[in-house]
């Protein structure tokens, strides 16, 4: 058309706009834009979708985009949920077999009578056997938490294998030679259950601390991490049926006598083993963004507390992430900044390039992040004091728990009169029975405890500490109704296993034996509780981004407490045959056997009841809910 001047010049008119010819080439819409990111797609991508040029007319690929990302999120999520549940299982699964100490008992007397062991060697093996299970645990509890699971579930596997492996043959050698025999020293026993106490550390801290990082912020994670804790307990039931009614002695009737250790063995040796390998592949951690969700919160926790300064090596993920879409965000604008702008575009593949460098460059941040913050938690953790007062009281209560389980079997000989038939049942019951009703209570202690607090106790506002949707860090109150403290079902748990230690030194048992199985059920029950108790109150208290450490450094103490109440059993016990050299093939009778070491159980029990209502006041001064 004409200007004034008569000069002719190109004009476009908004009617004459061509519909079919998108605006900006192929470049896309902003509505494009706006579908793409509802469905998740980053800019990069939706950038490199535009110049790809997919699709005749303009979001004709865009529909088809956006579906297939929906489908493959929506998978994506599926897998995890099946992977999480399968963790689970196997979880569970790993538990019931690493609870295989708990049958000691089974056979902890056929070494005095088979192998011709004294009582303090009998307690040497399953002290050695304890403190391999509680005293490294830190060091596998640290693995999994900068690593993952899978490869200490591997080496429990091995460690299983190799323990029962060699108890098994040092078992069929017989008697050592310096206790009159020609078997093995007794020092290769020690060695295979101090291999059997480490597979047991290492496969029960890689099942707990799977589930306590799976499931550590969720409504039900009481339950969850009870389950596999009382599947822990559940394997000394089933365990000791096995051996007592399988794998067993037959007498010249066809019944089953003692169990046969050497087959026993050899059976816990496979079946460890296979499950071992199987968790190395199944023990998986899901939700990699939800932990480090875990990490920022803890960053920000250390900022607020003055720990930490301003420094973006420690800024939140998503203050990182938002950085680097503002920094590409001013990038992209200049790519239409002139005519040439075809000329400065970067092709896909070199752009794919540079998030991948990206998204490289922001992984090792995190990592680096993790490692620090990690080590930073375990030092806080250290110098906490209601640490060391919760790990006092565990030390106080485990050690008598242990040691009642590991010696209940030479307990039951003692409550038998000397004049009872050897061959007739003790009237104290079988250790395979007392074995399986404190595995049956236990597990139910665990359960229970476990479900109940989930509904009961408050929620753990102090842990709401930085998120998008709380942003200045404010605890978020919650009204639950009437809530309960889980140091409420901790006490009382404890004192139910005090009253079974004070059941035993009275006189009511020594008379009456039949009554030891109320005392199994006492103790099987308030252990029980107090050991499933104790990594929920750590998880709440301290979080789950370090748990595996700080369960660790906690469950190193009843290896000192399983040790010390041994020993202090053993040399009752021996004392009191030394006493008296009526007592036949070395066996002790009587309430001098076991009445003291009771009533220092009860005490101890007592003290840990003291020690963790100390814990409970200075953490309600702090504000902590428990």
């Amino acid at each position: 058309m004409a200007d004034r001047n008569g000069s002719h010049r190109s004009r476009i008119d908004k009617r004459d706009f061509d519909a079919n010819r998108p605006l900006l080439a192929d470049y896309g819409t902003c509505e494009e834009d706006g579908l793409r990111a509802q469905a998740g797609f980053s800019e990069a991508e939706s950038r490199t979708s535009r110049l790809s040029g997919d699709g005749d007319q303009p979001g004709e690929g865009l529909l088809n985009e956006v579906v297939e990302n929906i489908v493959m999120r929506d998978r994506q999520k599926l897998k995890k949920e099946i992977v999480r549940i399968f963790s689970f299982i196997w979880s569970i699964i790993s538990c019931l077999g690493a609870g295989s100490l708990t049958a000691f008992s089974l056979y902890g007397p056929l070494l005095l009578t088979r192998l011709h062991y004294s009582q303090a060697h009998v307690n040497g093996v399953s002290i050695a056997a304890e403190i391999a299970m509680y005293l490294p645990i830190s060091v596998f509890g640290y693995l999994c938490d900068r690593y993952s699971p899978s490869p200490v579930s591997l080496l429990a596997g091995i460690l299983f294998g190799v323990g029962y492996l060699l108890a098994a043959l040092s078992y069929r050698s017989g008697p050592p030679v310096d206790l009159g025999g020609t078997g093995w020293p007794y020092w290769v026993m020690i060695l295979a259950f101090v291999f059997t106490g480490m597979g047991t550390c290492c496969l029960y801290g890689a099942a707990v601390t799977t589930c306590a990082k799976n499931f550590g912020r969720g409504k039900n994670k009481g339950i969850m991490l009870a389950c596999p804790i009382a599947a822990f307990g559940l394997s000394g039931i089933w365990q000791s049926q096995i051996g007592s009614h399988m794998l067993c002695e037959r007498n010249p009737d066809g019944s089953c006598g003692e169990v046969d250790v050497f087959r026993y063995f050899l059976f816990l040796s496979i079946l460890l083993l296979v499950i071992g390998v199987i968790g190395a592949a199944a023990l998986q951690i899901v939700d990699d963004e939800e932990q480090d969700k875990y990490i920022d919160e803890a960053v920000s926790e250390l900022e607020r507390s003055g720990i930490l300064g301003e420094d973006s090596f420690f800024r939140p993920r998503e203050e990182i992430v938002a950085s680097y879409g503002t920094f590409q965000e001013n990038n992209d604008n200049n790519y239409y900044d002139d005519e040439s702008a075809d000329e400065q575009f970067v092709t896909p593949s070199e752009e794919e390039r540079l998030q991948q460098s990206r998204k490289s460059q922001r992984e090792e941040e995190e990592r680096r992040k993790k490692n620090w913050l990690l080590n930073q938690e375990t030092r806080l953790f250290l110098k906490d004091n209601t640490m060391w007062w919760l790990a006092a009281g565990f030390f106080f209560v485990t050690g008598p728990g242990e040691a009642y389980i590991n010696n209940l079997g030479t307990i039951i000989q003692t409550l038998t009169p000397v004049s009872y038939p050897e061959k007739a049942p003790p009237p104290a019951g079988l250790a395979s029975t007392h074995v399986s009703t404190n595995a049956l209570t236990s597990t139910i202690a665990r359960l229970l405890v476990g479900s109940i607090t989930d509904i009961f106790a408050p929620p753990a506002t102090h842990q709401f500490i930085y998120s998008l949707e709380n942003p200045n860090r404010q605890p978020i109150p919650q009204s639950r109704g009437i809530t309960l403290s889980r140091l409420t079902f901790l006490l009382p748990s404890a004192f139910v296993l005090s009253l079974g230690f004070l059941l035993l030194a009275s006189p009511l048992t020594l008379h009456h034996p039949e009554l030891f199985h109320v005392t199994t059920g006492f103790v099987g029950f308030g252990y029980g509780a107090s050991f499933a108790l104790m990594p929920i109150i750590i998880s709440v208290v301290w979080g789950v981004e370090n748990f595996g450490t700080n369960w660790g450094i906690v469950a190193m103490v009843p290896a000192a407490g399983a040790a010390f109440w041994g020993i202090v059993y053993s040399h009752g016990y021996q004392d009191a045959i030394d006493a008296d050299p009526t007592d036949r093939q070395g066996q002790c009778f009587g309430w001098k056997c076991f009445g003291l070491w009771a009533i220092g159980c009860t005490a101890s029990i007592w003290a840990a009841i003291t020690v963790w209502m100390i814990a409970w006041r200075g953490w309600n001064r702090r504000g902590i809910v428990v």
